[in-house]
């Protein structure tokens, strides 16, 4: 097998990569507000892929190669399970536990990180670490998924020691953020969660930590007045509204969850960290649906920030599980190669939302419906936000709808369509700040269509 790096520039990339990962991955930390992350006093958007398996699927090429291309991409955090099942192993690194057994991490002494066959699994995850840190990325870890839960694998005994050998090994890591939890609703094992979490913490007080709950569920039902839950994480797929008939059902509308988080006290951030991937079955496991689209992933994403989200995480289905065509599908049967999956047309736009949101005053932004005096149900709903001198609107349809001026600063507005797809934005005109104004995205009113409406105080310096 041909390796990207040889043992020698192995050892230099890691050494660089610790040398350069605090300038390119700084310390993240709760804003002044509680509702959006901040680097080092600047906004940090959090744009997150779901990489669950990279650990379990992919060789140091291959993870090298990943790294790259969402970095292009604009992405700057990477969500992955560090231990999915008791039987997870890296196909060069090998086995992560002894007998899949919690309190035995398979660790080697004497082992060579930069070389092939001699680091073990835990080596790997430090290169993993490091590599990603050299790509401007965050490793958003997810240490047990719930699989151990359900087997009560982990358990009061067990979340102890595999968090306290988690956090002393990865505590240093400057581009870590704990993700406790794993895709469970946390009232099935509220102990062996919230004991992690506060093992963690014990050790680690320095890194952010939320918890990934099951689907249409947020960390907040549960954990959020826990002292180690710096900020909420809800997971709103992957059902449509017609199949969703779970109690409190909110079928596609994300932003419900995003507004509730943010109703609570004491005030923190939020996130959906887990919706609808591109190109996966509508409810997952029923392979006759119809798979969600590229229109549905910006959907998710402008609806969830614009209500006050700090960031969004987007997943596409063959990535999510790195699978290649002619092995078994880990589930939902995926139809690309993870490599194509990486070009999903989703995917590639997620960045125009940040760049967006980051090109104005992100601190003061605030969710305001009030400005949309026609927004509709469903997807004729048209989120809105603004800060003091701008206020941005989407429409998921691109249907004509009002806007309730006077709600930023200026005797006039600039008004533009910034279309999600390419990120180029179309300016309409200048207009006077009152009333209530009509306007009509481009092109015919239509599932797909979506414009995001962008207002500027006429006087301001925003573009």
């Amino acid at each position: 097998m041909r390796w990207l790096l040889t043992t020698a520039a192995a050892g230099c990339a890691l050494a660089a990569s610790a040398v350069h990962a605090q300038d390119r991955t700084p310390p993240l930390k709760v804003s002044a507000n509680g509702r959006y992350l901040e680097s080092q006093g600047k906004p940090f958007f959090w744009l997150g892929d779901t990489g669950w398996l990279l650990l379990g699927k992919l060789n140091r090429e291959e993870t090298e190669a990943y790294f790259a291309k969402r970095e292009a991409q604009g992405y700057n955090v990477i969500q992955v399970m560090m231990l999915h099942g008791p039987k997870m192993a890296n196909p060069i690194a090998g086995p992560a536990l002894i007998d899949g057994d919690l309190t035995r991490p398979r660790v080697t002494p004497g082992s060579d990180p930069a070389k092939p066959g001699e680091y073990d699994y835990w080596d790997h995850l430090d290169w993993v670490f490091d590599r990603a840190a050299a790509h401007g990325l965050y490793i958003a870890l997810v240490p047990v998924w719930g699989d151990f839960a359900d087997y009560r694998l982990l358990n009061v005994d067990t979340a102890p020691v595999i968090g306290r050998f988690a956090a002393e090994r990865y505590k240093n890591k400057p581009n870590l953020i704990w993700v406790n939890g794993g895709d469970r609703y946390p009232e099935l094992s509220p102990l062996a969660w919230d004991i992690l979490g506060k093992t963690i913490r014990a050790i680690d007080p320095d890194h952010l930590m939320t918890y990934h709950p099951a689907g249409r569920a947020s960390s907040s039902w549960m954990f959020h007045d826990a002292p180690w839950l710096d900020f909420n994480m809800y997971q709103s797929g992957h059902q449509s509204y017609a199949q969703d008939h779970q109690l409190n059902a909110r079928g596609e509308d994300n932003w419900v969850y995003t507004t509730d988080d943010l109703s609570r006290s004491p005030a923190k951030p939020t996130i959906d960290a887990e919706p609808s991937y591109e190109n996966i079955p509508h409810g997952l496991d029923r392979a006759p649906e119809p798979r969600w689209g590229a229109a549905d992933a910006r959907r998710y994403a402008w609806w969830s920030v614009l209500a006050g989200a700090f960031g969004h995480t987007y997943g596409e289905n063959s990535v999510m599980q790195f699978f290649v065509p002619g092995t078994q599908a880990n589930a939902y049967w995926p139809k690309l190669s993870w490599q194509q999956g990486l070009d999903a047309p989703g995917g590639s736009q997620m960045h125009h939302l940040k760049d967006l949101i980051l090109s104005r005053p992100f601190f003061e932004r605030v969710p305001d419906q009030s400005l949309i005096p026609d927004s509709g149900p469903r997807y004729e709903r048209v989120a809105a936000t603004r800060g003091k001198s701008y206020a941005i609107a989407y429409t998921y349809t691109g249907r004509p709808f009002h806007v309730r001026m006077g709600k930023i600063s200026g005797a006039r507005v600039r008004a533009a369509w910034f279309d999600p797809r390419t990120g180029a934005s179309t300016p309409i005109g200048t207009f006077a700040n009152t009333g209530v104004r009509l306007f009509t995205p481009p092109g015919k009113t239509a599932p797909d269509n979506d414009w995001a409406l962008v207002l500027d105080d006429a006087k301001g310096n925003n573009q």
